[in-house]
């Protein structure tokens, strides 16, 4: 497939195209030609930044997956950390929202004391 093939058909942008390319990587020869490994590793490359991953850590772990068997606990230890660092980053909101409810609440609290009292 060529490079606006995979754009068009799989919505993948084409800054990531390329930038798949500079890091060499790249599966399939010749230039904007891409195969079925390419296009498993671009899929990977989308998931990875859709979950939080910087453009330097899918770089590395893409280098890690082309790397095979020898690299899956590495892998998984990666994985593993930004897990713990998005419910981390989930609890921080759990929090803002617990103190926006609150805030709420005691505003409607008021409302209500406001109107019966006057």
């Amino acid at each position: 497939m060529t490079i606006h093939e995979v754009s068009e058909g799989y919505g993948i942008p084409m800054e990531i195209l390329r930038e798949y390319e500079g890091w060499g990587l790249k599966q399939s020869k010749g230039p904007g030609q891409y195969g079925h490994g390419d296009l498993e590793q671009l899929s990977l490359m989308m998931t990875l930044y859709d979950i939080g991953f910087t453009a330097d850590e899918v770089k590395f772990y893409l280098g890690l997956q082309l790397k095979g068997e020898a690299t899956e606990s590495m892998r998984l230890q990666i994985l593993d950390q930004k897990r713990a660092a998005v419910l981390d980053a989930i609890h921080c909101r759990e929090k803002q929202l617990d103190r926006l409810d609150y805030l709420r609440h005691e505003l409607r609290r008021k409302t209500r004391q406001t109107k019966f009292l006057g």
